[in-house]
């Protein structure tokens, strides 16, 4: 049967019967399929299978005739069902398209969102809406160039920070309209072509650029050390965006059942309010922690913790999901086994024994025996004098020390000549799982639990100390600054990731 799928079908709705299961749909896609069957607030969307990112990559590329004709078949059902036209310029449904392969790879392949966007959209925006629409239009280049296009990050980032510095922040519909212009320019000037207006040709090149992800270099490097197989591909998910920028009632955020570094029943996670995805996930903004959404959204975090509460339930295992509130309203867009540590695991599955969630032969199965080594990590002494430079968050637990450099590749040659290094980072990014491989923990100025770098030091057993916003970093100069303190690329620090302190000088 799933031969035949996988021969006759390649692209299935949310809520379309699918026999191929995580190999097919890969762990997102079947995560969204499951959360739509269990009648959980899921936006509308379909996803295109491994199979024809296999295809996709087999042959080189490009998207064959017959799949461009499929996706724009469940395009036109979406849109129905939306009530709104991909590409109207009048009243636009936007898309985003998610990576997700059958094994969980954090962060470490594409996501482009706010899909449809175009200058018509623009031009005809209600005055009410021009402010949102212009920031998901300046997003959708700033991601589209970088991903599709390949476009270096920092030309979007010296344009935005000028146009910050100019206006200030946050920025008014003029400083968008500026921004908007200016990172067209980047575009055109990167590319020779303007952006596309073209919504479809948005949205193909999209879902090419997801699949061409699944060989990108630092995907490559995660794979090898997780012994994951190249050739299982990933799917790419096309859903309805939903806003967690759209007003002052509206907030993004990333949340785990149990805590992720300790196992302690009980929410645990950050949210952004007026925030995108992104915001919250790549670190550049310090969130707040999601109790606080019982202050400010009450009723959308009381929907949340029984999703939350229900999700465990069904996979009996601890959740890591990622929500929207758009409006008031929730909108759950992921959900997945939870990254944790040796600790957590241990936890977890002793305390969902006793809550009847696994027997006991499950809860031992449950516990990687490899992560273990984790639990022998050093700690500080708590009898040593320190000098405590700073607190951030306790991101990842276990203390490191090393020589402080600011860039992966440093950190995998200084490592290479037997020095321990701590990576100090603004914030990290995926490009950076090398330096993340090799260094002994990791320090960020941006960020908090949920950040790129909390996540993947917690599953690769790093201690990390993330937001720490005391620290103040010049790349160009090579230094970090904290208070009166300099730290020069090659100074000795150390952290605790068990309580986010920063430390002046090489403990051993």
């Amino acid at each position: 049967m799933t031969d035949q799928l996988v021969l006759d079908q390649l692209v299935f709705d949310f809520d379309e019967p699918c026999d191929g299961g995580r190999d097919l749909l890969g762990g997102k896609g079947l995560g969204l399929a499951e959360m739509t069957a269990l009648g959980l607030p899921v936006p509308l969307g379909f996803t295109v299978t491994t199979e024809a990112c296999r295809r996709y990559l087999d042959h080189h590329g490009p998207l064959p005739p017959e799949l461009h004709a499929e996706i724009a078949r469940h395009l036109g059902e979406l849109e129905r069902r939306a009530g709104k036209r991909y590409g109207d310029p009048l009243n636009p449904l936007l898309l985003s398209v998610r990576s997700g392969g059958p094994v969980s790879m954090p962060g470490m392949m594409e996501t482009i969102l706010n899909l449809g966007v175009t200058d018509a959209a623009i031009r005809q925006a209600p005055l009410h809406d021009l402010r949102f629409m212009l920031d998901a239009y300046r997003r959708l280049i700033q991601m589209y160039g970088e991903v599709v296009a390949g476009i270096e990050h920092e030309r979007f980032a010296h344009e935005l920070k000028r146009v910050e510095e100019g206006h200030g922040a946050p920025l008014t519909i003029d400083a968008l309209f500026e921004l908007v212009h200016a990172y067209g320019e980047v575009y055109l000037s990167a590319t020779g072509t303007g952006f596309p207006q073209d919504p479809r040709e948005q949205l193909f090149n999209a879902i090419t650029a997801v699949f061409d992800s699944w060989n990108a270099p630092r995907a490559h490097v995660y794979r090898c050390q997780y012994r994951i197989s190249g050739a299982l591909g990933t799917a790419a998910n096309v859903m309805q965006m939903v806003f967690g920028n759209r007003d002052a009632s509206s907030a993004t955020g990333v949340c785990f059942s149990r805590d992720p570094a300790t196992g302690q029943p009980g929410l645990y996670g950050e949210f952004l309010v007026r925030a995108q995805g992104e915001d919250i996930v790549s670190g550049a903004e310090t969130p707040e922690a999601v109790a606080r959404m019982r202050d400010v959204l009450p009723v959308a975090y009381h929907e949340l913790e029984q999703a939350v509460s229900r999700l465990e339930t069904h996979y009996r295992d601890m959740q890591d999901i990622e929500f929207t509130v758009e409006s008031g309203r929730l909108y759950i867009l992921q959900t997945r086994a939870a990254k944790r540590t040796a600790t957590a695991s241990l936890r977890a599955a002793v305390d969902m024994t006793a809550e009847g969630l696994l027997s006991r032969t499950d809860a031992i199965e449950r516990v990687d025996a490899a992560q273990l080594e984790q639990l022998l990590h050093p700690t500080i002494d708590p009898r040593t004098k320190l000098v405590v430079l700073a607190t951030g968050l306790s991101a990842s637990p276990g203390a490191a020390t090393g020589i402080a450099v600011f860039d992966a590749d440093t950190a995998v040659a200084r490592s290479a000549d037997g020095e321990g290094v701590l990576l100090v980072r603004p914030e990290t990014t995926a490009d950076d799982i090398h330096g993340l491989l090799c260094a002994s923990g990791v320090l960020t100025a941006r960020g908090g639990m949920t950040s790129h770098a909390a996540v993947v030091a917690r599953g690769l057993g790093k201690p990390c100390v993330a937001g720490c916003a005391a620290l103040e970093i010049d790349l160009d100069e090579r230094t970090a600054r904290i208070g009166d303190t300099v730290i020069r690329e090659g100074d000795p620090l150390t952290i605790d990731g068990t309580t986010g302190r920063v430390i002046l000088g090489l403990r051993r």
